[in-house]
């Protein structure tokens, strides 16, 4: 009879433990180990990145954008010519008094629309002698201007060079000097621009230059006009460098 219930006593005790670890094995606890990955399925997409960032180092994520080469030039903004806020036109206190002296004569000369015009006819010159154009440059120059500027081009040619310009914008296009000389206004523009200028010899090869290099080019350039004429067109008389 004491072995039957001691029997019993140990089943008991049998049950009771596998209760337990039953009840210990069903829970988690958070530090469990993930299974492992079967090898052939596809492998978990990375999280989502953000937009692209320039300039960060490469780091093997595809959305990182370096930055250019510093022997690449960076993209510049064109200034538009005719910006009212871009580009820096004034009369400087030395063209005064000739400024007044034109409008006295002709009450139409506005210094700010005039500047304008300048800064058209200079970018249709310096363009057009580069690219050795004379067509646009005749009806822009005084003759003898004309005949200078062609001389240049027709020499350019017979040594077989190619001049190539590259007029970024201007930064100003200030009125300089100003004058009237008997019945003709005379007005100079400092301009102040940003350019490209690369020269090639025969062979193709830059010859002075430097097609990576932004310049900034300062001219002085001055424009005439007959008062008494109805001609209202100014022609270019005379070019000259600063500095």
């Amino acid at each position: 009879m004491g072995n039957n219930y001691d029997i019993i006593l140990i089943g008991l005790v049998a049950i009771f433990l596998i209760l337990r670890l039953r009840a210990v094995l069903g829970k988690r606890t958070g530090n469990e180990r993930p299974p492992a990955r079967d090898p052939f399925s596809p492998p978990t997409p990375p999280p989502t990145a953000g937009p692209p960032r320039i300039g960060d180092a490469p780091s093997g994520n595809d959305n990182v954008i370096p930055l250019p080469n510093s022997n690449t030039p960076s993209p510049r903004p064109p200034l538009a010519v005719n910006a009212p806020g871009g580009i820096r036109s004034s009369v400087l206190p030395a063209a005064a008094p000739g400024v007044a002296a034109i409008r006295a004569v002709d009450p139409g000369f506005e210094p700010t629309g005039f500047a304008a015009g300048a800064r058209a006819a200079f970018t249709t010159i310096v363009e057009a002698f580069a690219k050795g154009d004379i067509g646009p440059l005749q009806s822009l120059l005084d003759p003898q201007t004309f005949a200078s500027f062609k001389g240049a081009i027709t020499s350019r040619i017979e040594r077989g060079e190619k001049a190539e310009t590259t007029l970024i914008g201007f930064e100003a296009s200030d009125i300089a000097m100003a004058e009237m000389q008997g019945g003709f206004a005379q007005v100079t523009v400092r301009f102040v621009s940003e350019q490209i200028n690369v020269l090639r010899n025969a062979d193709g090869q830059i010859a002075d230059g430097n097609p990576n290099e932004v310049q900034k080019v300062v001219d002085l350039w001055t424009f005439r006009r007959d008062t008494r004429s109805s001609d209202p067109n100014w022609l270019l008389i005379k070019t000259e460098s600063e500095g």
